[in-house]
């Protein structure tokens, strides 16, 4: 008999909800505890409560894959207060899709730290514990103020796993990603402040349910309350021209670091998408569709500025941070559409985009180690300049080389195991940010395009878009595969009289696992689709998220005037 976990998740629903927030909590603390001495425990106790974060998204994703979409609403009250004035947490299929995001993305860079980065600096467990945490609550939060909390904990988390490693580079583009975000929060408060003081709640249900009902005076001040928040989230989500401090922080940081970064941008989409049609649904008068063509084409030139930037770029941790941007534009673009088999493929894109330029990100720390393999090598991968076509005064070729049609030297050379294992990973980055066949990147593309192309031509401003964003989702992945084709003949093919790198397992293996689990989405595309379906029709019929959260009662308590009247048990002698 086959054992199924839904009934023990059905048990433990709706408190299993607030688990992901407070699992990384109870951790962090526990490690600040436990010193800097303690490292081989705090190891440990980081390990265990990821693989522990990991399964709790695995249970609620099932969980809301259970059923049909109107019953996959999960509302959560901790403080046992009425809805809209406590705090409320809600579980549905997108925020389901976007904790297994962070689960597996997370445990894979933990992977890679512990190697050696965790030891780079102090506190980094606690770190990245609480970056989990405040990732896990943005995707969870059902109510604006605290969505501005849970983002503020994972901007500070990222502070300092920015800062990890120390060094120059960091520094510096550590200040202006902190300038930045403080900006975006100071935008993010005086955006909320304005919707408060029209609408008079935060919920983000409860908006949704009185948006409409808005005065014709008031719903100026409201859009333009909505539109400074939106700029906050649009910064995050690295839209073009509020991207510039995107690439020098990413690249910047510590290669774990870049891959759990790789989530921070997909906050900002999450909340694009779940606004947008949470708040601005056709149901919202004369709000409907506001601020989608600012999504459009802010989304096309995030996309050409990514795609442009690859093409310009040599260094593989920058190549990595422009597919963020270009990721990020794809995403953008889609959603603005407002049209849900269009949102269908960019929520398939959204989770393998992400693992590939996770694992992009962790085979950079990788490949420009193996720069560095020859002891007499002092050249550090932050210095070297992308002036060069192909870098043609980093070549390391043997003196008299023969490069004709023979090729002499290179016939029956044998290729060290390591150098193969990073190519073959390297290979397989490149198909899947390029969005090349057979791998997800490939479908997902094909997913997003063939239901772009679905609607009739009916002419107009909607046809130039259409065909727009077609051309820059084909140019940008032919872009990346000149860029990252390029970058491959540097490290792989050209060098001929460079030693083979040290390639540890464990720094490995989170490469390969990352890459599977596109391969995984590549023979399961069609169930994994039909979910991205199911939670693209949710979100697009906003009325099932509004009744549930509207509707859920708070636990009734006995008051203190209760308490005493009770009759209290004789007292034996």
């Amino acid at each position: 008999m086959r054992w199924s976990p839904y009934p023990l998740t059905e048990a433990l629903m709706p408190h299993l909800s607030i688990a992901p927030i407070l699992l990384p909590l109870l951790a962090a603390c526990l490690m600040l505890f436990l010193g800097e001495r303690r490292q081989r425990a705090k190891t440990g106790v980081s390990l265990l409560a990821t693989l522990l974060n990991l399964i709790l998204a695995v249970l609620l994703f099932q969980w809301t894959a259970r059923g049909d979409v109107q019953g996959t609403y999960s509302v959560y009250l901790p403080s046992n207060w009425d809805v809209p004035f406590g705090i409320v947490l809600v579980l549905d299929r997108l925020s389901a899709l976007m904790l297994l995001l962070v689960g597996l993305v997370g445990l894979m860079a933990l992977l890679f730290a512990v190697a050696r980065w965790h030891k780079a600096g102090a506190h980094f467990h606690p770190l990245f514990q609480i970056q989990l945490m405040g990732l896990n609550g943005a995707f969870l939060t059902g109510d604006l103020f605290n969505l501005f909390v849970f983002f503020e904990v994972m901007l500070a988390a990222s502070y300092g796993l920015l800062l990890h490693g120390s060094g120059p580079a960091r520094v510096k583009a550590g200040l202006h990603y902190l300038s930045i975000n403080l900006v975006a929060s100071s935008l993010f408060l005086i955006g909320a402040a304005m919707i408060y003081g029209v609408v008079g709640t935060l919920n983000m249900a409860d908006l949704a349910a009185k948006i409409p009902q808005v005065s014709a005076i008031d719903r100026p001040l409201l859009h333009a309350g909505c539109a400074i928040l939106g700029v906050a989230f649009l910064a995050k989500a690295a839209m073009w021209p509020l991207n510039f401090w995107l690439v020098p922080a990413y690249s910047s940081a510590s290669a774990p670091s870049g891959a759990i970064f790789a989530l921070l941008t997909k906050v900002g989409i999450y909340v694009l998408l779940r606004l947008s049609t949470l708040w601005f649904s056709p149901q919202a008068g004369e709000s409907a569709g506001f601020g989608s063509a600012w999504l459009v084409w802010g989304g096309m030139a995030t996309l050409a500025f990514g795609a442009l930037g690859m093409l310009a770029s040599q260094r593989p941790a920058r190549l990595a941070g422009y597919a963020v941007i270009v990721s990020s534009g794809t995403l953008m673009a889609m959603i603005g559409l407002g049209r849900p088999e269009v949102t269908a493929g960019a929520l398939y894109y959204l989770p393998t985009s992400t693992f590939a330029i996770a694992a992009f990100f962790l085979l950079t720390e990788l490949m420009d180690r193996s720069r560095s393999a020859d002891p007499g090598a002092h050249r550090r991968p932050e210095d070297e300049e992308d002036h060069l076509p192909f870098a043609l005064a980093d070549l390391e070729l043997q003196q008299g080389a023969n490069l004709d049609d023979d090729e002499e030297l290179l016939v029956g050379r044998p290729m060290p195991a390591s150098i193969a294992l990073l190519g073959l990973a390297f290979i397989g980055c490149t198909l899947l940010v390029a969005g090349l066949p057979p791998l997800s990147g490939f479908i997902g593309k094909f997913a997003m395009l063939s239901a772009l192309l679905s609607t009739p031509d009916t002419g107009g401003e909607l046809a130039h878009i259409t065909w727009t964003l077609l051309t820059l989702v084909v140019l940008s992945g032919l872009f990346a595969m000149i860029a990252l084709s390029r970058t491959g003949i540097r490290f792989f093919w050209a060098p001929v009289g460079r030693a083979a790198p040290m390639l540890s397992s464990v720094e490995y293996l989170p490469v390969v696992v990352l890459m599977g689990l596109c391969v995984f989405f590549t023979v399961r595309a069609e169930p994994l689709m039909r979910y991205a379906h199911d939670t693209a029709q949710a979100l697009y019929q906003p009325q099932g998220y509004i009744h549930a959260v509207l509707s859920a009662q708070p636990k009734a308590t006995p008051t203190n005037v209760e308490r005493l009247r009770a009759p209290t048990a004789p007292v034996q002698p």
